[in-house]
């Protein structure tokens, strides 16, 4: 069994990180922070013409036809750079699932439009003072001849300002738990205030909506009513293996930081690197970013392969990568001592990064019983 990248896939991945680099990598978050929103929307349409868009969109809608795994490279990059924008929710959430589940109708008006890049998709799932659990859903959607009229709230959607269309989790019959709760697709053409809010990854915007008997098409309903809470955990499959690629480009990048300043940072007249403790911590981090590379890799080949331990497996790579993320970015800091906390260096949009990603769609105790579960446990 092989579930390494190939030769065309890492070559791939090489072009995005050129790109990026003569880019400014974590210039462009940086831009981002302080508001220049339109710089990272060039430096994205530069990685729509490489082709980074359109890789896992069926060719018959404008892509490449290609598989998870194929996304690998671009995803690692991503996380090198502390990427802004939804690129993980739009081609590692919303394109799987609609494939699968979308109406011919719903594919031909949103997978061209992502395949060019003009469209972008963002997860609306949490609600104020409420959890993950499919209990928590109290969004209404009710069915009014041809319309979906939709009521409550969403918060902590990823970058929402920066979304073209929302996928909702509503319920659509009050049957407690996941059944009765249903997936819609609500477009920004429609009527609704989106709130900002604050994140401790300021590169990761965050925002509010309320709807207050907001109308929908009944075509914007994605997939089988009542049942969307199964189609969301196999976006969630999808999205959790593609973002434990991100987090190794994130893992990937600290190392490589590390190991420079340890290089170059002179301390009782020798560089830092030479002192057993400081060579200790960096190969534990090697170590930690070797083991996630292969877990995400396994995850998204499982994936891909509809492996019958997918499941467990993709929740391990996400519970690995966002410990050792975190573990790393942490230890970075401490080897760049003082300079580490300061806004002056990299340091800091890789521990925001890690924390962000630590509790993103789930938290880590979420995934836990997920793996659990799947091993019958």
């Amino acid at each position: 069994m092989d579930f390494s990248l190939n030769e065309e896939q890492e070559v791939f991945g090489t072009y995005v990180r050129k790109y990026l680099a003569d880019k400014g990598q974590t210039k462009i978050a940086r831009q981002f922070m302080n508001g220049d929103v339109d710089y990272y929307q060039s430096i994205f349409s530069g990685l729509v013409e490489l082709g980074c868009a359109s890789i896992n969109i069926s060719e018959e809608y404008g892509g490449m036809g290609l598989g998870a795994l194929d996304l690998v490279p671009v995803l690692e990059e991503w996380g090198r750079s502390v990427m802004p924008g939804l690129y993980l929710e739009t081609n590692a959430f919303a394109v799987p699932i609609l494939e699968k589940y979308g109406t011919e109708e719903q594919k031909k008006r949103y997978l061209p439009a992502i395949a060019e890049g003009s469209h972008t998709f963002s997860i609306a799932w949490l609600e104020p003072e409420s959890s993950w659990h499919p209990s928590e859903i109290r969004m209404t959607a009710v069915l009014e001849g041809e319309d979906i009229v939709l009521n409550g709230m969403k918060t902590l959607i990823p970058d929402a300002e920066l979304a073209d269309s929302f996928i909702l989790i509503v319920r659509t019959a009050n049957e407690g738990g996941k059944d009765g709760i249903s997936l819609v697709i609500l477009d920004r053409t429609e009527q609704f205030e989106i709130r900002r809010q604050k994140n401790i990854d300021e590169s990761r915007q965050l925002g509010e909506i309320k709807l207050d008997n907001v109308r929908a098409g009944r075509e914007q309903l994605l997939g089988p009513l009542h049942q969307g809470w199964d189609i969301l955990e196999e976006g969630l499959l999808a999205i959790n293996a593609a973002l434990a690629s991100v987090m190794v480009g994130g893992i990937e990048k600290i190392v490589e930081m590390a190991a420079e300043y340890a290089k170059i940072r002179v301390q009782f007249g020798q560089p830092i690197g030479r002192f057993q403790a400081i060579k200790h911590r960096i190969a534990d981090m090697k170590v930690d970013l070797e083991t996630a590379r292969s877990l995400a890799y396994y995850a998204n080949w499982a994936l891909e392969n509809q492996a019958e331990d997918r499941v467990q497996a993709i929740a391990g790579a996400r519970l690995f990568a966002a410990e050792a993320f975190n573990r790393a970015a942490g230890q970075n800091v401490q080897i760049h001592g003082g300079i580490g906390f300061t806004e002056e260096i990299d340091c800091h949009l890789y521990v925001k990064r890690a924390r962000f990603y630590e509790h993103y769609l789930g938290g880590t105790h979420y995934y836990y019983e997920k793996a659990a579960a799947a091993l019958g446990w």
